[in-house]
């Protein structure tokens, strides 16, 4: 009887090591050339170990969840090979990863020649050095995908023409997944009409900006599990304090006081209030950042938006926010910001209403994990509350939308964090001055 040795295959330079998510076989279990043992995940790709000789397994050395490094022994498995021989491919080179070339020159040799697994791997395909199997058409894909293409009917002619994902355009385990649950079934499909501009439709070639913006808007939604929070806000207050103010600050300072840095200055009290919002995902890890910087959407000429950066703004006051938006808008709109404002924003504020939207649903701004939306101001029809009893008057209203990151940010943070910023501006100091 033989043992080969299951080890954790390398799976691209960047990869070190792997997690054991599920057994898919127990210590007693018979096993086949190239069925799976067990599944790991790494952060980039989920995948299955296949074993290359047919026997036993009896060693299990890790639990699910355990990391393992790449070329540690996960598993040992008793071969039936009566003369031991298998032992020889698995152990010759028992301090090198065998590549192809390796196997190939192992296949010349008289003394093996004759290996029943040997005869296999000349007859099937052969082990690249990542546990890859390669077709006469010199494209990869792992025992896996072809397992999963067998199961799906998926041709050979078929399965070339999947677009990979993986190192070197291999079609990875996800890639098949998505090009099968993409797919119709086979009594569905029908003749593609393809569409095409006619003689009178106008073509508009994306520019520079809008090629970036294009894809940042893509891979956000690819990235972030996108979820919203709506709240109605009461802004009659803060509409009568700037309307106290507003002249008296043109005059003094040359610049209007919008509604914006009003906003922003409630997003920084809340911001403060849940310090998660005013974080980062890294390599699957929680970033949060000390530095509160505000990025605010800007619409410009050509109807693209831009989103220049308040930095450090919780560090100033009422009057330096309205400086600081008037300043990094007005040169948004000419063309003259520097890289450096336009980059590090921790979350941003859009304010929708500006084009009469009621409410807006944002795209997260990576690789931030929050953004506020901000309404359109109305006059509405409300139910007031007094000690003297209820009754119905107009209020200055508007709606804020935060669209947040699913993956860390559950419904209770998000839904108060917007409520929080509602309570803000709804208790604004009518007595402050700016």
């Amino acid at each position: 009887m033989g043992k080969y040795l299951l080890k954790l295959p390398k799976m691209g330079e960047s990869i070190a090591e792997a997690t054991i998510t599920n057994w898919l076989k127990e210590v007693g279990d018979s096993v086949d050339i190239d069925e799976s043992i067990v599944e790991i995940a790494t952060d980039k790709v989920d995948s299955d170990v296949p074993s290359e000789f047919k026997g036993k397994l009896v060693k299990k050395n890790f639990e699910v969840n355990d990391v393992v490094k790449v070329g540690e022994v996960i598993a040992e498995i008793e071969t039936s090979s009566e003369d031991n021989n298998e032992i020889k491919i698995v152990s010759k080179e028992k301090d090198k990863e065998l590549t192809i070339d390796d196997v190939e020159e192992t296949i010349k040799d008289p003394e093996i020649a004759s290996i029943p697994s040997i005869d296999l791997l000349k007859n099937d395909e052969l082990d690249s050095e990542d546990n890859f199997e390669i077709d006469k058409n010199d494209k990869f894909f792992s025992p896996l995908v072809k397992n999963i293409a067998k199961k799906e009917n998926i041709s050979k002619e078929e399965l070339n023409k999947i677009p990979g994902s993986g190192k070197d355009g291999r079609v990875t385990k996800q890639d098949i997944l998505n090009y099968i649950g993409s797919q119709p079934a086979k009594s569905d499909i029908k003749p593609i009409v393809e569409s095409k501009p006619s003689l009178d439709d106008q073509i508009i070639e994306l520019d520079r900006m809008g090629k970036i913006i294009f894809d940042h808007m893509s891979n956000s939604k690819k990235i972030s599990a996108h979820v919203q929070s709506f709240v109605e806000v009461d802004v009659t207050n803060l509409w009568e304090w700037r309307d106290r103010y507003k002249k008296s600050f043109q005059d003094k300072e040359g610049v209007k006081l919008t509604f914006t840095p009003l906003f922003i200055d409630a997003v920084i009290k809340s911001l403060k209030d849940y310090p998660i919002l005013n974080s980062s995902i890294i390599d699957e890890k929680i970033v949060m950042k000390r530095s509160i910087n505000i990025g605010m959407a800007t619409a410009i000429e050509n109807g693209n938006l831009i989103v220049p950066v308040i930095k450090n703004a919780d560090h100033l006051n009422l009057k330096g926010l309205t400086l600081a938006v008037n300043d990094l808008s007005n040169r948004a709109r000419s063309n003259s910001l520097k890289p450096h404002e336009i980059s590090d924003g921790t979350y941003t504020v859009t304010n929708v209403g500006n084009f009469g939207s009621i409410m807006g649903t944002p795209i997260i701004n990576q690789p931030q994990v929050g953004i506020i939306a901000i309404g359109v101001i109305r006059k509405t029809p409300s139910v007031i509350e007094t000690d003297k009893g209820d009754f119905i008057g107009i209020r200055k209203k508007l709606i804020l939308s935060h669209t947040y990151d699913h993956r860390i940010i559950n419904g209770s943070i998000g839904g108060s964090f917007v409520k929080r910023v509602a309570e803000y501006l709804e208790e604004w100091d009518m007595n402050q001055i700016i």
